[in-house]
């Protein structure tokens, strides 16, 4: 049913102007807001009740590594190689002594997994990693900062490597490393880690969750997608669920579009300050951050240098080459017809973090997009190396995307919008992405959310299972200008475990000192935060729901929907989806 906007003005409403907003802890009703005070004293009892109420072990930690876990899972063959006690005062996690388990997933998918020591409450979560991944750390979990059952030890928290340890994509010349990068290590971490639990507690894990942000994001909706079992509920953030195209045309694009020509950078991070403020001037953003970037249209062209005008920092303006940079990033890949070769594109009021992906420091430097590509072009999506290739060698031709994208998509992709197995197996899924992100645009995300609407049937029977969060002004995985700071961790528990569907979330800015400086409420998509009353921006008070047609009619022309059946989102070749769920 639609999202009820009396819950929406309530929670709001009640909001104190004057009071520092904080995330809601274990218990509550959604993510509802409480004063610094209040929190502090419900936290500390919480975390009382969690380590006097825990499951306590079984087994001590070093019985762990004694134990013989070869054959405990049919087709995932793993060892422990140690298991020792980490001290309270040592775990990034929390204040919670654990049982610090390493282990390997044959071939060579590393592992770490914390086990609470006092205080588990039978929760399982899963974290994800980023970039190209490489390196396990269980240390932190991306969209979770605050959760109270977090940071008191109701959950053993697992991660990988993903079967390598290289930053880079070399790995994947290899066939089975890239199927664990692909799709197949997290479904194996999530047999292998529920086993050891089991042992170690003497009783399974009641819910299992994961939280993955960036290639994390893409990790958590290949588990939704192929393993629909696997976990109760799934935090997505900036998902590259799209990743073949995305490290391939899209970051190409852009790079393409700084450097014109092959030719020195038209833009550097010298012109990102102005060229923001003069684009949230043209955005009508009184507040320093653009609540509905999608909606705006703002044309740089309008920033145009006049005749034998230089641009300075008191009189900014725009080459004619740098205005064409800039529609081409606003636009996003094309071919010459016009059509998408990859879901997305910038949004205006990101710019401020372009700086060292998309646009370089100086006129002749690097970028990351340049790096993202040549690692993709020459390891990741051709059946052999292809070592001299960078990202001047992409054509945006709909050939060229048939070329390196569709050999790939049952891969490397996680754009299956037909989640109607995971929503069977009672599973909840929280999708959230910042809209100042300068890594994976947004626009993606909103673009995979409507072909699940589409897939599912209607959007109130994808709002019953799964919904998206859009963040103004936050960059890739956090930061950037808008508040970034939430508890999703709580909010899909409280969805799995009471049935309480997230109306909103609620997000904090903090200063140095960990002080609370700005809330602001962010609803499910197509909703944007709106400063209906005219009080304070940095108040969470001020702002109420209101829908935003652009996100509502969103409409993509894009070459990824070729014979899917759905605008924006497909995997559809020969008549069938390149994706077999429950098969690692």
């Amino acid at each position: 049913m639609p999202i009820p906007f009396r819950w929406f003005r309530r929670k709001t409403a009640a909001v104190p102007a004057t009071l520092a907003a904080v995330l809601a802890l274990a218990g509550g009703t959604g993510l509802a807001l409480a004063d610094s005070a209040t929190g502090e004293v419900r936290a500390a009892a919480l975390a009382s009740t969690a380590a006097s109420s825990g499951i306590a072990p079984a087994l001590p930690c070093s019985g762990i590594a004694a134990l013989d876990l070869a054959a405990a899972v049919p087709g995932v063959p793993f060892e422990v190689s140690s298991a020792t006690e980490l001290a309270a005062g040592s775990n990034t996690l929390g204040n919670w002594a654990a049982c610090y388990v390493k282990g390997v997933i044959a071939p060579q998918i590393h592992f770490e997994l914390r086990l609470p020591e006092s205080g588990w409450q039978s929760n399982y979560l899963q974290v994800g990693c980023g970039g190209l991944c490489g390196n396990v750390s269980t240390g932190s979990a991306p969209a979770s900062s605050g959760c109270v059952p977090l940071t008191t030890g109701a959950f053993a928290v697992a991660s990988s490597d993903e079967g390598h340890s290289q930053g880079g994509g070399l790995f994947s010349t290899d066939p089975t490393l890239r199927a664990d990068f692909g799709y197949k290590s997290d479904h194996q971490l999530a047999q292998a880690a529920k086993t050891i639990i089991e042992k170690y507690y003497g009783q399974a894990a009641a819910h299992s969750y994961f939280d993955g942000c960036s290639q994390g994001g893409h990790q958590a909706l290949t588990e939704a997608q192929r393993y629909p079992d696997d976990f109760d509920g799934i935090i997505a953030g900036a998902p590259a669920n799209n990743f073949t195209a995305l490290n391939t045309f899209s970051h190409a694009w852009t790079a393409q579009s700084v450097f014109l020509d092959g030719g020195p950078a038209t833009l550097t991070t010298a012109d990102l300050a102005p060229l923001h403020e003069a684009v949230l001037k043209g955005c009508a953003a009184t507040d320093g951050i653009i609540a509905d970037p999608l909606g705006c249209t703002w044309d740089p062209a309008a920033l145009s240098c006049r005749a034998g005008h230089t641009s300075t920092p008191a009189d900014f303006c725009l080459t004619a080459d740098q205005v064409t940079t800039l529609h081409r990033i606003y636009s996003g890949p094309t071919d010459k017809h016009g059509k998408l070769l990859y879901p997305g594109y910038q949004l205006r009021g990101s710019e401020l973090n372009w700086a060292g992906v998309i646009v370089p420091s100086t006129a002749t430097g690097t970028t990351g997009d340049i790096n993202f590509v040549r690692e993709t072009l020459r390891y990741q999506v051709f059946d052999s190396p292809q070592p001299t290739l960078t990202y001047r060698d992409i054509e945006f031709t709909e050939a060229y995307y048939k070329k390196i994208v569709r050999p790939n998509e049952g891969m490397y992709d996680a754009t299956d919008p037909d989640l109607k197995a995971f929503k069977a197996a009672g599973g909840k899924l929280i999708l959230w992405h910042g809209l100042g992100d300068q890594h994976i645009p947004a626009v993606g995300t909103m673009a995979y959310y409507k072909a699940v609407q589409k897939a599912m049937g209607s959007a109130a029977a994808t709002e019953s299972f799964a919904r998206l969060f859009l963040l103004p002004g936050v960059a890739h995985c956090g930061g950037g200008q808008g508040p970034s700071d939430f508890d999703a961790l709580t909010a899909v528990v409280d969805w799995v475990t009471k049935g309480d569907a997230p109306d909103s979330l609620m997000t904090t800015s903090t200063d140095g000192a960990g002080k609370v400086t700005a809330t602001r409420p962010v609803y499910p998509f197509p909703y944007v935060a709106e400063n209906t009353t005219g009080g304070p921006a940095d108040e969470a008070g001020s702002y109420t729901p209101v829908t935003s047609t652009a996100e509502a009619g969103l409409t993509l022309n894009w070459l990824g929907s070729f014979r899917s059946g759905y605008e924006t989102v497909g995997n559809w070749v020969n008549g069938k989806w390149l994706v077999t769920r429950g098969k690692a």
